[in-house]
């Protein structure tokens, strides 16, 4: 079998069956730098770019790649072989799957290897967005208080060496000098990871950093650069080697990274840039005054769903989220916590019919092509469920709602740090920086039972509370005992009938 390799020589020759660029992509200007190109950056916003540029259409909008850490050297080599092109795989729940090669991101820098190139790049007239997707981790705060982290070794680097920088903040704080000091515009910084106001996030870090360096141009920054909050949602899993032998196989085509993803898609964005904006409206995208809301749509159906589905889950013993929605109880449990507790606390949101988009959240998350790892989805519980979970729980504790989902989640999560076995025997695979952490307050059980409950970076004051703490009780004693799952959630479900 005679494989094709894909970059710009070969596009003409790619089987009908995968649709290629439209566009010509050596007349593609790169008005936008994103900053950790990783998976869901290529299935999310640079898709969204590559659908702009259909027919030539919007050719300032193209986007050029920054890698800064050494890992993303691998991508590096391989957008230099392919150009920058990557196959996009969308995989429907029917078992379609759409296969499209992606022409947004006409450049990739390794600022590793080419640090100045970098930032005469973001500090060029026709870049108008530095856009980002660096993970929580790369926005250097400390998650108890939220300070910046000027201890990071490569921080106090930079502050050395501010002509030579190892950090994103390192080298946007020379990109904006430069504009500066050539009466250019600033550029938005634009964040699409997922955290919440991930803009004001960004904005905090980068001041906190560029007060200590240079006072003229932390003025300048803090009048000129915006900084706008958005909300992203497409799921992209870890593309699989079966992924790459697909579309050999079936294509004769040599992708060495493709993407693999959902067929949703969602963008909502603060409408505050500072130098202009690419029109995705046209595409859908939403631009709003206030991102807040829809933010609070997400974690509170979406990311707390996941878990509602996952942390039972995994102790029942299911090893995907598609295999959880298949199970008529935990599916049904799942759309309980979703519509008695999560929705009343929610009000309306612009622009949404909730009742669909949880609807849609019951089909992607059953999609079966998808086949999203219980554990990555449990990863973390520690950071993720004082966000996305606990704060419903409180508002339904202020406001006398719901709290029988929401509580059973915890419980179960105090079982499932406790044991790390469900219940066919079989070890759980848990991800958590405090696995250990938890383990050693969960195992206190039979001394308190509420002995889990006794971290307040993420419970709070819970346990100060008595109708929670007598819900708990119930509910953990019962666990314990039982060690039945859907006989504990259908009886959640029967009395919420």
């Amino acid at each position: 079998m005679s494989l094709l390799q894909l970059n710009n020589q070969n596009l003409s020759s790619i089987h009908r069956g995968i649709t290629c660029p439209n566009y010509n992509r050596s007349k593609i200007k790169t008005g936008i730098v994103h900053i950790g190109v990783g998976g869901f950056h290529r299935s999310h916003q640079a898709y969204y770019i590559h659908q702009l540029l259909a027919d030539n259409q919007n050719t300032e909008w193209g986007i050029c790649g920054i890698g800064l850490r050494e890992a993303d050297k691998n991508i590096a080599h391989v957008f230099e072989k392919q150009n920058c092109l990557y196959t996009l795989i969308t995989q429907h729940p029917d078992g379609k799957e759409n296969c499209e090669v992606i022409g947004s991101m006409v450049d990739y820098i390794f600022a590793i290897d080419e640090p100045n190139m970098a930032i005469e790049k973001m500090a060029a007239p026709e870049t108008k967005i530095v856009s980002l997707t660096i993970t929580e981790g790369g926005y250097n705060f400390n998650p108890n208080n939220g300070a910046f982290n000027f201890d990071n070794p490569d921080i106090q680097y930079e502050l050395q060496h501010p002509d030579k920088p190892k950090t994103v903040f390192g080298f946007i704080t020379n990109a904006l000098k430069k504009r500066k000091e050539a009466g250019l515009p600033a550029f938005t910084i634009l964040s699409c990871d997922n955290i919440q106001h991930n803009g004001d996030v960004a904005r905090k870090m980068l001041l906190t950093y560029i007060e200590r360096l240079d006072h003229n141009l932390y003025a300048w920054v803090k009048e000129k650069v915006n900084f706008p909050n958005s909300m992203v949602d497409r799921i992209t899993p870890v593309t699989p080697k079966s992924s790459i032998d697909f579309l050999k196989e079936n294509y004769q085509l040599n992708d060495a990274w493709p993407v693999v993803c959902e067929p949703y898609i969602q963008w909502v964005i603060e409408d505050t840039f500072s130098n202009g904006k690419p029109p995705l409206e046209e595409l859908g995208v939403q631009f709003v005054k206030d991102v807040t809301p829809y933010e609070k749509m997400k974690i509170r159906l979406l990311n707390a769903g996941h878990s509602a589905l996952g942390i039972p889950g995994a102790v029942h013993g299911h090893a995907t989220i598609n295999q959880c929605m298949e199970d008529q109880i935990l599916a049904s449990f799942m759309r309980g916590f979703m519509d008695k507790e999560a929705t009343p606390i929610l009000g309306v949101i612009e622009g949404i019919d909730l009742t669909e988009y949880k609807n849609s959240l019951e089909e992607r998350f059953a999609n079966p092509n998808i086949k999203d790892g219980v554990s990555r989805i449990c990863s973390e519980s520690s950071a993720k469920l004082p966000k996305f979970l606990i704060p419903t729980l409180h508002e339904n504790l202020a406001t006398g709602g719901s709290i029988r989902y929401a509580t059973f989640i915890l419980a179960t999560w105090a079982y499932y740090s406790h044991k790390g076995m469900n219940f066919k025997n079989q070890e759980i695979e848990i991800i958590d920086e405090r696995k250990e952490e938890l383990h050693e307050a969960a195992k206190q059980f039979n001394q308190d039972e509420f002995s889990f409950l006794g971290i307040p970076d993420i419970f709070g004051k819970l346990i100060e509370n008595q109708r929670f703490k007598n819900e708990y009780s119930q509910m953990i004693q019962a666990i314990y005992e039982k060690q039945n799952i859907h006989d504990l959630m259908s009886q959640i479900l029967k009395a919420a009938d």
